[in-house]
């Protein structure tokens, strides 16, 4: 059920039959240039796809061309109510704007935003959510249910539409997840638009995390959605790593480790949850197409991590170090870490 249409931002295809792009926004103060750009600069390194930024007023603009010199995946402009803001960061550089037509005024500034976009070939996301729903629309439905989230995207793509522009992207978010999901269920199927996943104000990190881990999950798995973003009140890096693995525990993600660890038992006597941690972390940047396996005893753990590539399994005080079910190595407990990172390396 992915969107049969694309849309193309830089050199990113959204939708398609395209992989599915990692989103994040920045969150430092618009005014802050020099403080945007390093979050920009990290966000890339961390694996963004897709960087969005707030352009509140005209000062902001400069932070476009700043963003664009400064790293080299998609900027998109987050633009509410002015339309000359969204016209300015076309004249930026920047390569996909996020507004919705219904809230910038008559049809001729929807027009000459629609027409600067299609000459630069910039597409457009429109975005609703449950506090930004229309009067007719609510006065329908009487409060933003899934129908209603669908309804209001469709209508700001029609306003588009009058003026040939289809070059869309729709998103469609609810901090209520079951409302979500069934919000872009509709959409896939009324219309062919990419859509951008996530589960807005989902939260601080830990339930932000699995509040999008449900809802942006439930939905790829069926084949929906073109981007997603993991929206966290925390650092914006912490929203690509937690949309990475999103995307890995489905078989979605690019490569790198795959990692499996056991929930520990009364059998287990090393310190399994801070190696694991241990184990995850600095593993986080590696890009080797592998599974590792940290397990909490000798007796279940090669056995039932054999499939993995490469593991360790705790004993007493000590553990041992396999690959693909085979011990290679019994060593002490404060060196297993080390000894699974440097087996990592000959593989």
């Amino acid at each position: 059920m992915a969107s049969k249409k694309y849309v193309t931002a830089l050199n990113t295809q959204i939708g398609g039959g395209a992989k599915v792009s990692v989103q994040s926004m920045l969150n430092r103060p618009a005014s802050d240039i020099e403080g945007s750009v390093q979050q920009a600069i990290k966000l890339e390194q961390a694996g963004c796809e897709i960087i969005r930024a707030a352009v509140p007023d005209m000062e902001a603009v400069r932070l476009i061309s700043a963003l664009k010199e400064a790293v080299s995946v998609p900027i998109v402009a987050d633009i509410h109510f002015n339309y000359k803001l969204a016209l300015e960061s076309i004249a930026a550089g920047v390569d996909k704007i996020r507004i919705n037509p219904g809230n910038i005024g008559d049809d001729s500034r929807v027009k000459v935003v629609a027409d600067a976009c299609k000459a630069k070939d910039i597409p457009i996301r429109i975005g609703v959510n449950s506090g930004s729903l229309e009067k007719h629309i609510l006065a329908k439905y009487g409060h933003p249910t899934a129908e209603a989230l669908c309804d209001s995207a469709l209508y700001h793509a029609s306003l588009l539409e009058k003026f040939d522009f289809t070059d869309i992207v729709l998103s469609m978010k609810s901090s209520d997840v079951s409302t979500m999901v069934r919000a872009y269920r509709i959409a896939a199927e009324r219309c062919d638009y990419p859509l951008h996943l996530g589960v807005t104000e989902a939260g601080t990190k830990r339930m932000g995390i699995i509040k999008s881990a449900v809802g942006i999950g439930a939905l790829l798995v069926d084949g929906i959605g073109d981007t997603i973003r993991v929206s966290l009140t925390d650092d914006p890096v912490e929203e690509v790593y937690a949309a990475q693995d999103i995307l890995k525990s489905i078989g979605m993600g690019e490569r790198g480790v795959r990692f499996v660890s056991c929930p520990t038992c009364g059998r287990t006597k090393i310190d399994l949850i801070s190696l694991a941690n241990e184990a995850e972390q600095r593993l986080r940047n590696c890009k080797k197409d592998i599974t590792v396996a940290v397990m909490g005893c000798v007796v279940n753990g090669p056995g039932e991590a054999k499939e993995a590539d490469i593991g360790i399994a705790g004993g007493d005080g000590e553990g041992l170090v396999f690959k693909k079910g085979e011990i290679i190595a019994k060593v002490p407990e404060e060196k297993l870490i080390d000894v699974l990172m440097e087996e990592i390396e000959k593989l």
